[in-house]
C-alpha cells in the first residue's frame, strides 16, 4: 500500500471534508481562490488569510510553515507563526517562520477551523538504500559508483575540489560546479576519449527501490532529446543512495558564468541570441512524440526549472551554442519524492524564475510554466535583476502576491518594443500569456 497523507476538516462548515494527498506536492491553505485547499470566503472564514499557511507533502511526510498570518497557524494548541497587528502582509512575509514536521493526529487549526492529520500505508520494509541498478547502460562498461570508494561516507566533501568521484569506465578530473541538486565534473571517458559531464546527485530521504525506478525511468526518457539546444543526456544509473548522469560537456559554462564575465548583464543581441535558441530546444521538447513501436513512451517534456545557471553554451569557433540542462531532472527528483521536504525551505525549486501556477500547484506542468521561465532569463540577463523584489521576504509569498516588475523600470536604455513583449510574456496572473515557446519567439523576433 502506498503511503497516503489525509487531512480531514473536524471543526468548521467543511467539517468532514477530507483532503488526500498520495503524491509529492505543495499546497497553500487560505481563502484565495486558487488555494487547494480552499477555505470558504465568508464571515465565518473572514479571520483566515487568503494565503495562510503552506504545506509540503511527501507522503508519508508532512511539513507545515506559517506565511505571516494575522491571526497565526496552530499545531496542537501551539502557534508556529503569526505576525503582529502592527504589521503589514508585506512585513509578516519578512518574518522567516520555522517549518513543523507533523506526525499522525496532529491538529492544525486557522482560528475556527482545525483539521486532523492521517498518514497511511507506511511501510520501512520497501525502503533498501544498498540496492544498486542501472538503466540505459551498456553492461560490458557500466558505470558504478563502486562501494569500496565510499561515496556515502565521503558526501560531505562533495563540495570540496580535492575529492574526485571514481566512475568506473570514467576518469574525473575536476569539479565544474554545485547546485541544489547535486555536483557536476568534468571527467574523461576512458574508451572514447570523450570529455563528459559527470553530475552526482544524492537522495535526501530514503525511498522505496519502486521510486528510485520510477526516478530513473522518468530520466531516461530525456534520452529521446535529440536537438542541438538540449544537453543531450548519455548514461543514468544509482548506486549507493547516489544517483550519477553523463551528459554533453559545454565548454564554454553557463549563462550565469558569461553573465559575471560581462560585469553582471549581456547585451541585447547576445541575450537575444541564446534566448531564441532555447525556445528552439523548448519547443522541440514541449511537441516531441515518441513512435508507436518505442519501448519509452514520451509525449512533450516540461523542464519545470529553468533558470541562467542549467543554460550551457558551447564555444563553436565564431559561433555559440546555447543548450538547455538538467531536462526534467527536479521535476523527476521531486514527484518520486527523493527529495525529501527541502522545496518550501533553503532548496525551494527556483522560485526566482518560476511562475505563482507552479508555487499554487507544484503539480503543475505544463509548456507555459517554461515559457515563463526563460522570459525571466531574458530579464536576468539584460538588467542583472530578477523580475521580482524578494529581498529577505518569504519568496513563495512574493511570488503569489506581486506582479514583476516592468523591464524598463530596471533599464529605460531597453528598447521599448522588446520591453513589452518581455512583460508580457512575464504575465502569470490570472494565467501565464504565452502557451507556447514557438509564439514568445515569434514576438521576440518581431522586435529584432
Amino acid at each position: 500500500m502506498s503511503a497516503k497523507v489525509i487531512l480531514t476538516v473536524i471543526t468548521g462548515s467543511l467539517k468532514g471534508e477530507n483532503f488526500e494527498f498520495c503524491d509529492r506536492t505543495t499546497c497553500i491553505l487560505g481563502r484565495a481562490k486558487d488555494c487547494n485547499p480552499r477555505l470558504p470566503n465568508d464571515r465565518y472564514h473572514k479571520t483566515i488569510s487568503r494565503y495562510h499557511c503552506l504545506l509540503d507533502i511527501n507522503p508519508p511526510d508532512i511539513r507545515i510553515r506559517d506565511f505571516g498570518s494575522l491571526h497565526g497557524t496552530y499545531v496542537n494548541g501551539k502557534i508556529i507563526g503569526k505576525r503582529h497587528r502592527y504589521q503589514t502582509p508585506t512585513e509578516g512575509a519578512r518574518i522567516q517562520f520555522p517549518e513543523y514536521d507533523l506526525k499522525n493526529g496532529d491538529e492544525i487549526k486557522l482560528r475556527h477551523t482545525r483539521l486532523r492529520v492521517k498518514i497511511e500505508g507506511v511501510n520501512h520494509s520497501d525502503v533498501n538504500s544498498s540496492e544498486s541498478q542501472t538503466i540505459g547502460v551498456d553492461p560490458s562498461e557500466k558505470p558504478l559508483l563502486p562501494r569500496e570508494s565510499g561515496l556515502k561516507s565521503a558526501s560531505t566533501t562533495l563540495g570540496c575540489d580535492s575529492y574526485l568521484p571514481k566512475i568506473r569506465g570514467y576518469t574525473t578530473l575536476k569539479r565544474l560546479g554545485q547546485g541544489g541538486l547535486g555536483t557536476v565534473y568534468l571527467a574523461h571517458h576512458d574508451r572514447t576519449e570523450e570529455l563528459v559531464a559527470l553530475k552526482i546527485m544524492r537522495s535526501h530521504n530514503r525511498r522505496p527501490s519502486d521510486a528510485i525506478r520510477q526516478f530513473l525511468m522518468e530520466v531516461d526518457k530525456t534520452k529521446a532529446l535529440q536537438h542541438p539546444n538540449i544537453v543531450k543526456l548519455r548514461e543514468l544509473g544509482y548506486d549507493q543512495d547516489s544517483f550519477f548522469f553523463t551528459m554533453d560537456y559545454c565548454n564554454g559554462g553557463s549563462v550565469l558564468d558569461l553573465m559575471q564575465q560581462r560585469g553582471g548583464k549581456l547585451s541585447v543581441n547576445e541575450a537575444m541570441s541564446i534566448t531564441l535558441q532555447v525556445l528552439d530546444g523548448l519547443d522541440y521538447a514541449h511537441t516531441i512524440q515518441s513512435p508507436d513501436n518505442s519501448n519509452i513512451k514520451v509525449q512533450g517534456l516540461i523542464h519545470r526549472d529553468l533558470k541562467p545557471r542549467n543554460i550551457f553554451l558551447a564555444n563553436l569557433g565564431l559561433g555559440r551554442l546555447a543548450k538547455v540542462a538538467d531536462y526534467g531532472l527536479a521535476k523527476a527528483f521531486d514527484l518520486a519524492g527523493l527529495s525529501g521536504l527541502s522545496r518550501s525551505g533553503q532548496y525551494a525549486g527556483s522560485p526566482a524564475f518560476m511562475p505563482r501556477q507552479q508555487v499554487l500547484d507544484f503539480k503543475y506542468s505544463k509548456p507555459d510554466v517554461d515559457v515563463w521561465a526563460i522570459a525571466a532569463c531574458l530579464y536576468y540577463m539584460l538588467t542583472g535583476r530578477l523580475p521580482r523584489d524578494f529581498g529577505n521576504q518569504d519568496p513563495f509569498w512574493v511570488v503569489l502576491q506581486t506582479k514583476p516588475i516592468p523591464i524598463r523600470q530596471r533599464d529605460a536604455e531597453i528598447p521599448k518594443g522588446l520591453a513589452e513583449v518581455i512583460d508580457l510574456a512575464l504575465t502569470d496572473h490570472p494565467r501565464i500569456y504565452f502557451k507556447s515557446a514557438a509564439s514568445f519567439k515569434r514576438a521576440l523576433e518581431g522586435e529584432l
